[in-house]
C-alpha cells in the first residue's frame, strides 16, 4: 500500500512538474512576441505614402472577385474571403493608377474573414477607407458584369470561393472571353478554383500546360484534416487534373507563377507579388512600396527552408541591425506552431530560437 502511494505521489510530482514547465515555457514563448500595435487599427489611406504619395495618371479599370460562400457546404464552419488578400491587390492595383470594382456571385454584402494575426496597416485601411468598404458591401453581381470595361481581373482567395467559383457559369464565360483577347487574369491562394472547370473555345481546358500555383494539399489538410469530406476537391488536385503544371513552393510561404497572361499564388502571403506581377503584365513598371516587416519575414523563412538555421538566423541579424529592416516575429512563431502540427521537433525548436533572436536584434 505504501509502496503504491510512493508511486501514485512520484506521478503526481511529475505530471505538476511538467506541467509547471510548460506553462513557464508559454509565457516566455509569448514574450517573444511583441504587444499589438493598437494605433495600426486607426490607419488610413493619408498614412500610407505608398498610396497617398507620387499618385499614378489613371490606367483603367481591374476587376475583383470575391465569394458569396459564408459557410463551408454542410459543415458548420464559418469561411468568405479573406480580407488581407483583397485589400492588398486592391490597393497595389489603386496605387499603380487602377479603379478597382469588386463582384461576387451574387453581389451585395460579401462575408470576409480577418485573421488578427495577419492584419497590417494596409489591412486597416482598408477597413477604414468609406469607398473600399462600399464596394464589398455592394459588390456587382458576376452576371451583371461588364467586362470590356476591364483591363484585369483577380480572383480573391477564402475556401468560400472553392464552392462558389468553379461551376459558375458568368466567371467562366468572362474568363474564356479573356483568355482570348489574352488579357491579365490573377487569382491568389483559393482564387485559382476559379479557373479550374473553363473550356476554351478550342475545347481545351485553360488551365491545360500552364504553369500555376494555388493553395497546396498540405497546407488545406494541415489546418483542416477532414478537408476531402467538406470540400468539392482539393484544389492542387483539381489544376493538376486540369493539365496544368502545378508550382508548389514552401508550405505557407511566398510563391507565384506566371505564364503569359495567367499570374497565380499559392497562398495569402504571395498577394503582394501576384498583384505587382499583374502590373508588370499589363505593360506597367509598379510603382515602388516599401517592403512590410510580414514580407521580412518570409524572406527569413524562405532562406531557413533552402539554406537552413544559420543563414536565416543571419539575415534576421543583416536586416534588423545593419538595413534597419522590420521582421514580423509572430509570423515566425507560427511557423513553429507548424513544426508541432507535421511533427517536426526540430523545426519547432528553430523556429523558437529564431523568434528569440530576432526579438533580441529588435530591441538593439
Amino acid at each position: 500500500m505504501f509502496k503504491k502511494y510512493r508511486v501514485l505521489k512520484w506521478t503526481l510530482v511529475t505530471i505538476g512538474s511538467l506541467i509547471l514547465i510548460l506553462f513557464l515555457f508559454g509565457v516566455w514563448f509569448m514574450s517573444l512576441i511583441p504587444d499589438k500595435d493598437l494605433t495600426l487599427e486607426a490607419t488610413l489611406i493619408k498614412d500610407l505614402p505608398y498610396l497617398s504619395e507620387n499618385v499614378q495618371p489613371p490606367r483603367g479599370k481591374i476587376l475583383a472577385v470575391v465569394t458569396s460562400t459564408d459557410i463551408m457546404g454542410s459543415s458548420d464552419k464559418s469561411t468568405g474571403y479573406e480580407l488581407t488578400e483583397l485589400s492588398r491587390a486592391y490597393y497595389v492595383f489603386k496605387a499603380n493608377g487602377f479603379e478597382v470594382d469588386v463582384a461576387s456571385p451574387l453581389g451585395g454584402k460579401a462575408p470576409v474573414v480577418i485573421d488578427g494575426d495577419d492584419m497590417g496597416p494596409f489591412d486597416y485601411a482598408f477597413l477604414n477607407d468609406p469607398e473600399a468598404q462600399s464596394k464589398v458591401s455592394n459588390t456587382i453581381s458576376i452576371n451583371s458584369v461588364i467586362a470590356d470595361d476591364y483591363e484585369a481581373i483577380f480572383f480573391v482567395g477564402g475556401k468560400g470561393a472553392m464552392f462558389d467559383f468553379p461551376d459558375n457559369k458568368d466567371i467562366q464565360a468572362i474568363l474564356s472571353n479573356y483568355q482570348k483577347a489574352n488579357k491579365v487574369i490573377g487569382a491568389v491562394c483559393h482564387g485559382p478554383a476559379a479557373l479550374v472547370n473553363v473550356t476554351l473555345d478550342n475545347g481545351r481546358p485553360l488551365l491545360e500546360n500552364r504553369k500555376v500555383s494555388g493553395f497546396t494539399n498540405k497546407e488545406e489538410l494541415l489546418l483542416i484534416s477532414d478537408a476531402e469530406l467538406i470540400f468539392p476537391f482539393l484544389l492542387q488536385d483539381k489544376i493538376t487534373a486540369q493539365g496544368a503544371r502545378f508550382n508548389e513552393g514552401a508550405m505557407y510561404l511566398e510563391k507565384v507563377s506566371y505564364d503569359k497572361n495567367l499570374v497565380t499564388g499559392q497562398n495569402p502571403w504571395s498577394t503582394w507579388t501576384v498583384a505587382e506581377t499583374m502590373i508588370k503584365q499589363l505593360g506597367h513598371t509598379p510603382k515602388y512600396r516599401e517592403i512590410t516587416d510580414e514580407e521580412n519575414a518570409v524572406s527569413v523563412l524562405a532562406i531557413y527552408e533552402t539554406q537552413g538555421f544559420q543563414k536565416a538566423k543571419e539575415m534576421i541579424k543583416s536586416m534588423s541591425m545593419e538595413e534597419k529592416k522590420p521582421v514580423k516575429r509572430v509570423l515566425i512563431a507560427s511557423h513553429s506552431i507548424v513544426g508541432v502540427m507535421r511533427g517536426e521537433t526540430r523545426r519547432f525548436i528553430d523556429m523558437v530560437r529564431l523568434t528569440s533572436f530576432a526579438k533580441k536584434c529588435a530591441s538593439k
